[in-house]
């Protein structure tokens, strides 16, 4: 009889504790937004942004796509692994050296001289990236993820209380400096200790050559998309300058909050757990159909709730001041519920080797979006370009993206695509107005209040509809998978596979065991304890 506790249980469980881990940081980063928006003022923010736009440019090229390449390959060799630490390190090594070279450009583009010593502060954080990638990859190989939450959630309470004692004593800008750098310098350590990366003498040519192919095409489409979520910045920080961009970052980064609490779990279980479903089409389909449902259920609503609460929420997490940010954020919200619902097409991508085809569908579409930046801030400023971002997101990336993510696959649009995406976004109008009405009818109560009189109104809607059938059947099998990662492995492995509720239901993961093969693909071939576990 096959173990009910393998893949399936790793999966649901590694979800759930990426989850736990990533709510935790959200807890920890809103607390230091919160403080540090009180201390520090919004143009630190915007000089911070104006580095990081570039910088970030910079750290794709670094990783170029070879995270996901890893991921997606079925076995690796100690000497294979050994290469690509190397030519990690060297990438970023070299890319560090270039963006220090270019702070003197950095400074003239934005026409502000504080960026050239901010710039050559940042900049090595680029070779710390380097080094860290290839041992975060085998530790997300190994389906540690407890482990990878442990590291992320030390690593951001660390930099934030550095920042914020750094704040107190009245350090400014630099204070956001301390917030990247120690966390990621802790993060290195530990990576370091969890993966014990096999070093060997430098060999860039160990068999990392299709890895370096599928990587360039990955790390293409990431660029793209990076430049189509980040040229904003450039974009506000050139024309509007550092105070508007600083509300435009804020308001930015806390909108991208739920989506990275929301579909970082999942896509960091999913890449490896469907890598190892590429030959089983059932049970990758049951997994995309209720991947897609939980990420509607939860993307959709949410954002519809947070835009209708964006006014007064902004007053309490910001403070005043930030009457620009509020605004923002509202209309972003329709950016980001497209996105945490359009990050599963790089699943599809990746995990069936399309990255190619990827690429030449960005290189069409992403240019469109950044072109909008200038309509927008052209039109109404930061409130045109955030509406129009929205908009396209919605209408280039998404609905004809999934299209072309499946196009000659046997995933299939409506069954596996469309129908799961339905029962949520039927909700988003009903939860946004009421939660509209909640804030309006708490209008004379503290900031507070109203955001929880307005959240729990949303809520409230979402719970009605498990009135209904449909709408139940939802809910019951996102339970199921909750219920499935909390029991304890030796409690599925003593069950029946029939009795397994995530069996039944197949929410995310396939409706059985995978097979011998499926297993070996999934972790590296060197790992005997990782493949004895599986194996029961």
């Amino acid at each position: 009889m096959t173990p009910t506790g393998g893949l399936s249980h790793r999966a649901s469980r590694g979800a759930m504790v990426t989850a736990s881990g990533l709510w935790l940081k959200t807890l920890i980063q809103l607390g230091s937004t919160m403080l540090l928006a009180r201390l520090l003022d919004p143009a630190d923010f915007g000089l911070v942004a104006m580095v990081m736009a570039i910088v970030g440019v910079a750290d794709l090229v670094r990783d170029f796509g070879m995270t996901g390449a890893i991921l997606q390959a079925r076995s690796l060799t100690p000497r294979q692994w050994s290469g690509l630490m190397w030519f990690s390190v060297l990438l970023g090594g070299g890319l560090m050296v270039a963006v220090a070279a270019s702070a003197p450009l950095l400074a003239a583009l934005y026409r502000e001289d504080r960026l050239i010593v901010l710039t050559l502060a940042i900049a090595p954080t680029l070779l710390i990236n380097g080094i860290a990638m290839p041992m975060q990859a085998r530790v997300q190989r190994e389906l540690r993820f407890g482990t990878l939450a442990q590291i992320d959630v030390v690593a951001m309470a660390l930099g934030v209380a550095l920042s914020i004692v750094a704040a107190l004593l009245g350090w400014g800008v630099w204070s956001l400096v301390v917030l990247a750098g120690s966390g990621q310098i802790y993060r290195l350590i530990a990576l370091w200790i969890a993966a014990k990366p096999p070093w060997e003498r430098p060999r860039l040519r160990s068999g990392i050559r299709p890895f370096v192919t599928t990587g360039g095409s990955i790390f293409g489409v990431q660029l793209l998309n990076y430049a189509a979520r980040n040229l904003d910045n450039v974009v506000i920080g050139q024309q509007l300058g550092p105070a508007a961009l600083g509300q435009y970052s804020r308001a930015y980064a806390l909108f991208l909050l739920p989506q990275q609490q929301l579909t970082a779990p999942l896509g960091r279980v999913a890449l490896p757990v469907l890598a190892s479903l590429q030959d089983d089409p059932d049970r990758y389909r049951r997994y995309v159909r209720g991947s897609l449902t939980v990420l509607g259920y939860l993307s959709l609503p949410t954002y519809a709730i947070a835009s209708a609460v964006a006014a007064p929420l902004m007053l309490v997490l910001l403070g005043p001041g930030w009457d620009q940010a509020a605004q923002v954020f509202a209309l972003l919200a329709i950016a980001g519920a497209a996105q945490g619902i359009g990050n599963v097409q790089g699943w599809l991508y990746i995990t069936l080797g399309r990255a190619h085809r990827q690429l030449v569908y960005f290189l069409i579409t992403k240019p469109i979006v950044i072109a909008l930046f200038f309509v927008g801030i052209w039109w109404n400023g930061l409130v045109g370009l955030a509406l129009l971002y929205g908009l396209a997101t919605v209408l280039v990336d998404v609905v004809p993206g999934f299209a072309v993510a499946i196009r000659g696959t046997f995933v299939r649009g409506w069954a596996d695509v469309a129908q799961p995406l339905l029962r949520p976004l039927l909700l988003v109008p009903f939860a946004y107005a009421a939660a509209v009405g909640a804030v309006a009818a708490s209008a004379g109560l503290a900031a507070p209040l109203q955001v929880v009189a307005g959240g729990l109104a949303g809520v409230v809607v979402m719970a009605g509809a498990s009135l209904l059938p449909p709408f139940r059947r939802d809910y019951r099998m996102m339970f199921d998978f909750v219920r499935q990662a909390r029991t304890p492995r030796r409690a599925q492995d003593a069950a029946p596979a029939a009795d397994t509720p995530v069996d039944a239901e197949a929410p995310l993961l396939g409706a059985t065991e995978p097979t011998q093969s499926e297993v070996t693909a999934l972790v590296s071939a060197e790992l005997d304890e990782a493949r004895k576990e599986l194996r029961g």
